[in-house]
């Protein structure tokens, strides 16, 4: 089993939270939380809100910090930064896990292995047999079924891309903004954008103003639109192509990372401030398990009615079981 460890390596990783310290407050709670069972939450509607309850913990990862399920495979893939996350240090790597959490390869993916370029892997999309990854400033594809490196598209102008979704005409990324120097200082120059990539073909699809720090994105099929959640703001928003501007959906606790759609205009998402799972629905949050310190990009096994949760600074995966949480 891994154990837990604080090294240089992770130092440009943990100045992620400090990306949101200034705009959405401190968080005493934070990473130095443990592993017990889901928190309830404490007040108002969310009291009485069903919980999610824990299956497994996946640890022996390095930095994981997005899942993706792939129902045709019946696998969750794991993207590892494995170091510091704007680092072009080529040692990302990529993890199968079976439906209960046991691994079934630690590096299916691996950067230096079999021409393989991974530098800091972040978001994961699945189209059909092709995983896209964000990688810094490029999103590459690999088979599915073999690991084999199959495409590599740069994204010029990119700092830090993060979450990938497929949308109706192609794959759109989210730019957090942000850069690293070489001793681990980050900076925030912008513009803080989200990059729509058809074919190979790379264009800005919107710009989002205010330095929001844009991180979790996905397709909301039945609203025809895409849900963005920022890092360094609290305004979840709603974005279709072709608009020209974002629209606020939600306001939150601030520091959130990874959101998927559950149909019906609720939505999972992840948020450092509270360490939490929370639902989004009716333009109000409520948190459905806690006790997730620094909680990434999660996924979503719908037939098992199980979520998987990255936390990023503790490498570790935390599966659980959304039950009627997922239904109230």
């Amino acid at each position: 089993m891994a154990r837990k460890t604080t090294t240089p390596r992770h130092h440009a990783v943990r100045l992620l939270a400090l990306l949101a310290a200034s705009a959405c407050g401190s968080d005493e709670r934070g990473a130095g939380e443990g592993r017990g069972p889901a928190d309830s939450a404490e007040t108002g509607a969310a009291s009485s809100a069903p919980q999610a309850t824990r299956l497994a913990t996946v640890d022996s990862l390095e930095n994981p910090e997005a899942v993706r399920w792939d129902p045709d495979l019946e696998l969750w893939f794991v993207s590892n930064v494995n170091g510091a996350a704007g680092t072009k240090d080529n040692n990302g790597y990529i993890t199968r896990l079976k439906p209960d959490g046991a691994i079934d390869s630690l590096k299916f993916v691996a950067g230096g292995r079999r021409g393989v370029r991974l530098n800091a892997p972040k978001g994961i999309a699945i189209v059909g047999d092709t995983l896209w990854v964000a990688d810094i400033d490029a999103v590459r594809g690999f088979n599915k079924r073999t690991g084999a490196p199959i495409a590599s598209v740069n994204v010029p102008g990119a700092k830090f891309l993060n979450d990938v979704a497929t949308g109706p005409d192609g794959i759109y990324v989210t730019d957090t903004g942000v850069l690293f120097s070489a001793d681990g200082k980050m900076s925030h120059p912008g513009p803080d954008r989200v990059f729509k990539i058809a074919g190979r073909k790379v264009s800005t699809a919107v710009t989002l103003a205010g330095q929001l720090g844009p991180n979790g994105l996905t397709w909301d099929s039945a609203g025809s639109r895409f849900i963005i959640v920022p890092f360094a703001g609290k305004t979840a928003m709603t974005w279709a192509p072709g608009d020209s501007a974002a629209q606020p959906l939600a306001e939150t606790a601030g520091k959130l990372d990874g959101i998927e759609a559950l149909g019906g205009g609720r939505y999972l998402v992840t948020g450092w401030t509270d360490s939490s799972l929370s639902l989004l629905a009716d333009g109000r949050v409520t948190k459905i398990a806690g006790n997730l310190p620094s909680p990434a990009d999660l996924g979503i096994d719908r037939a098992r009615g199980r979520v998987a949760v990255p936390l990023l600074m503790e490498n570790r995966v935390e599966l659980l079981e959304l039950g009627s949480a997922a239904s109230q």
